[in-house]
């Protein structure tokens, strides 16, 4: 039985299809994988969004196994949480996550020796349905995907296309996935300003 397909694994396929320069971080990604997440969990009916925040429905059964884990996660008291702490909170090391599930399914192959995902070639995928059908879905510039990909810089200018094209609450989303990936590359921009300023006292005048 073929996995089933999901907003989340289909971006993460079309991220590792996509050629971009530079590559498309890991930390951006999985920002936008959690946001993925709340986009199919709002559709399966096990959440809703009051403004920013999260309210989950009823525990259900649901087909995807890290759906299942992503809905679980969910803050069940109240004033429950809010789509950008959720991002922040679940999107930690989530693209090692869903890689190594496409890894365990047998969608992608690495060559031995190799456990960078994404550098230097050193995971590809296999031909699949799902890789099929996240291709068809990408090609078929459907706004959710197109957004997403978008956020993480792939086609930045299919960002607003795709966002007057879905209703309100998901738009919530991909612009707290948006602000999100903003705020992360502003660390990296003062992180490596400081860095610089401290190599620079070491090697003196």
């Amino acid at each position: 039985m073929e996995p089933v397909t999901t907003t989340p694994r289909d971006l993460l396929i079309v991220t590792m299809e996509a050629e971009s320069d530079p590559p498309v971080g890991q930390g951006d990604l999985s920002l936008a994988l959690a946001g993925a997440e709340l986009i199919d969990l709002r559709a399966a009916r096990a959440l809703t969004l009051d403004g920013d925040r999260i309210l989950p429905g009823a525990r259900q059964a649901l087909s995807d196994r890290l759906l299942d884990e992503a809905a679980a996660a969910l803050v069940r008291q109240a004033p429950y949480e809010s789509v950008e702490d959720w991002l922040w909170r679940r999107g930690r090391g989530l693209s090692a996550v869903y890689l190594a599930a496409l890894e365990a399914q047998g969608q992608v192959t690495r060559p031995r020796h190799q456990w960078i995902p994404f550098r230097n070639g050193a995971t590809a995928l296999t031909d699949s349905p799902a890789r099929r059908h996240a291709a068809d879905r990408w090609a078929s510039d459907e706004p959710v995907l197109g957004f997403l990909a978008a956020a993480v810089g792939i086609h930045e200018e299919l960002a607003e296309e795709a966002a007057s094209l879905v209703d309100d609450a998901v738009v919530t989303v991909l612009a707290a996935v948006n602000d999100a990936v903003r705020e992360l590359e502003a660390v990296r921009q003062r992180r490596s300003i400081e860095d610089a300023a401290f190599d620079n006292i070491w090697r003196g005048p």
